[in-house]
């Protein structure tokens, strides 16, 4: 079981980049956006082994309503964000993060 959830600095980024574009896009979306995020983490802290690797220990957790993963590796008993990536755009960008 791990104990939380951390952000590298620019996941977090790309995360309220995309949730700012989904208000943009309509407002509220941007929330949903974050919320599905949220939930998401949720379960990769109960389970954070169920998600399928992406490169190396890096695993991929896909969101359900809208073309992004969490990419994330298990380091120190928490969960380490290394990207909100676009599931369309630039693939493994991200691989330097760990």
């Amino acid at each position: 079981m791990t104990s939380g959830v951390r952000f590298h600095p620019e996941a977090e980024l790309e995360l309220y980049a995309a949730a700012d574009s989904y208000d943009r896009e309509r407002p509220g979306l941007g929330s949903d956006f974050l919320e599905e995020v949220d939930r998401a983490l949720r379960g990769a802290i109960e389970l954070p082994e169920a998600s399928p690797l992406g490169l190396g220990l890096t695993r991929r957790l896909v969101l359900q309503r809208f073309p992004y993963s969490v990419m994330y590796y298990v380091s120190h008993r928490e969960i380490v964000v290394s990207a909100i990536a676009h599931q369309c755009r630039r693939p493994y960008y991200w691989r330097d993060r760990t």
